[in-house]
């Protein structure tokens, strides 16, 4: 016999089901919203320096009328070392893992935003780029769908290039602000690794990059590590920084310093001194 409140059960049952399976991050895109909202909350608060080690505080607030938002000023690419899009997705809406990123870049070129510039994700780690000891604070991170090992696929390039030039043009990003996780922290991160096409970013005006196998005005008395601490990279591990810059600039894996790999550093450097 046919029954009315079964069957409406049974649909209801379905209805809840597909709505769940195509909004499954519901549950922690509300979460952002709350996340946002007590940001907004510490924003709006009005100064107050309390009386703390006896500061001299003023007893009337007197707020500014001169100020925006703070922007972002580089861009750090990974890869996931992850074996889909989705997978990093779930890594980045999980509380216990600690870990997020501005953008995702999917195989397939698709982009999720997945959170407001102005914020600060947590994909730098313990880092270091020049004078720069909090990466994460002055920095937008995007992440690539691929395992490390494995060339990039051309529409997550093309993606890329587009989001570069929004973010480059957006926040007045200068161009050797353009680095890979692997750049800023040497001893621990390899990524976006050897396999990602830094010259094609460097000649659309992401990254620097220079002549190949250019070895002329090169000094004899070129120190490495002095090199590679004036362009950006942390040296507590020379060798560590030997390979970060080599996978960056020579798509190179060993730790052995060429002719044309210290003429590479040179010419570098006389970037970074001279702006040339």
């Amino acid at each position: 016999m046919f029954n009315k409140s079964n069957s409406f059960g049974f649909l209801f049952f379905i209805v809840l089901l597909v709505a769940c399976n195509s909004l499954p991050y519901q549950s922690t895109n509300r979460f952002y919203k709350k996340q946002t909202k007590e940001l907004v909350k510490q924003i709006q608060l009005e100064p107050s320096l309390q009386i703390v080690n006896n500061l001299p505080a003023a007893n009337q607030w007197v707020g500014t009328t001169n100020f925006d938002l703070r922007k972002p000023n580089f861009v750090i690419i990974h890869h996931t070392a992850q074996n889909s899009c989705e997978q990093t997705l779930k890594t980045f809406t999980l509380e216990r893992t600690k870990v997020s990123a501005h953008y995702v870049i999917c195989k397939d070129g698709t982009i999720h935003h997945m959170l407001n510039d102005y914020m600060r994700a947590w994909h730098g780690g313990i880092a270091k780029w020049g004078n720069n000891t909090d990466i994460n604070s002055s920095s937008i991170g995007i992440e690539i769908d691929n395992n490390g090992f494995e060339p990039f696929e051309t529409a997550q390039i093309n993606s890329l290039m587009l989001l570069l030039d929004k973010l480059k043009n957006q926040y007045k990003i200068p161009s050797e602000n353009f680095i890979g996780h692997g750049d800023i922290a040497p001893k621990r991160k390899v990524d976006p690794n050897i396999y990602f096409p830094w010259n094609q970013l460097a000649l659309n005006g992401y990254g620097v990059w220079y002549t190949p196998d250019s070895t002329k005005n090169l000094p004899e008395s070129l120190s490495v590590p002095l090199a590679l601490s004036i362009v950006g990279y942390d040296i507590a591990d020379t060798t560590a920084a030997i390979l970060a810059f080599k996978r960056h600039f020579r798509q190179d894996s060993t730790s052995q310093m060429s002719l044309e790999d210290r003429s590479v550093l040179f010419q570098l450097i006389q970037r970074k001194t001279t702006g040339k």
